[in-house]
């Protein structure tokens, strides 16, 4: 076993093990669980959110033993490095990893759990949400904070922003599902648009961005954005609609 818990939360190490521990019998699950498990608990008072990340196969047992790290340790340690950039994402607490002769067992990310209004999903959902203009335009701006700070958020996709309202019509954006990010000493612009592709299929949303980005972005021209921003959209989204059918033919054949 392999546990490592946050400096700030050191002296609830056993609290925290604990509840681990008792992971499967216990605890209130959160959201649909298709692929991993993500339960809530109560821990003196302060809700905590923990992933149970899914089984890994044979080879990724052994992967995630010798050669890569887990993705809960690397939840852990991505949280705690943009907390340092200054990047919003749940306080992390603690990881843990169970290991047999094999190679990784099981795995566990805990953070604080974060109650906010809304993702970027209902932005692409309802179209005439509440104040949707500015709440995309701040969006861009925390989305080229990213990129100006050398982030790359493999999974920046619309669930996994958490956006809350705070003062005078401001909005705080926190990143979730964090076991995929590169860090680079700077972005090109092509891993800037590419990194927005997976975010909506909408070109009007695509305009607003692009005209909010090229504010920031002075190397590129807002109709330049546009462009690239909206091709890689669209080959986004043709490959992922080709993988949908895909599998759709799989399950017709399985069934």
């Amino acid at each position: 076993m392999n546990f490592k818990v946050s400096p700030i939360f050191i002296n609830a190490s056993s609290p925290i093990l604990d509840i681990i521990k008792k992971f499967n019998t216990s605890g209130i699950i959160f959201g649909n669980g298709q692929r991993n498990i993500i339960k809530l608990f109560d821990l003196d008072g302060r809700t905590i959110n923990i992933k149970s990340f899914k089984v890994p196969n044979l080879i990724n047992k052994v992967v995630y033993k010798y050669f890569r790290k887990s993705k809960a340790k690397r939840s852990f340690e991505y949280a705690t490095i943009l907390l340092k950039k200054g990047i919003g994402t749940p306080e992390p607490m603690a990881f843990m990893e169970n290991f047999s002769g094999l190679g990784l067992k099981d795995s566990y990310y805990v953070s604080e759990h974060l109650v906010t209004e809304l993702t970027y999903r209902e932005l692409v959902e309802i179209p005439d949400y509440p104040d949707h203009d500015n709440i995309l335009r701040q969006f861009t701006r925390f989305s080229f904070d990213l990129h100006q700070k050398g982030i790359e958020f493999l999974d920046h996709s619309p669930g996994n922003t958490l956006i809350k309202k705070s003062l005078d019509n401001k909005y705080e954006f926190f990143l979730v599902d964090l076991n995929r990010m590169n860090f680079h000493e700077s972005m090109n612009f092509e891993q800037r648009m590419n990194n927005l592709r997976r975010l909506t299929p909408k070109k009007e949303m695509i305009a607003v961005m692009s005209n909010e980005y090229s504010k920031l972005y002075t190397a590129k021209t807002e109709a330049e954005i546009f462009e690239k921003m909206w091709q890689a959209t669209s080959q986004f989204q043709e490959s992922f609609t080709r993988k949908q059918r895909l599998k759709k033919k799989l399950k017709f054949w399985k069934s």
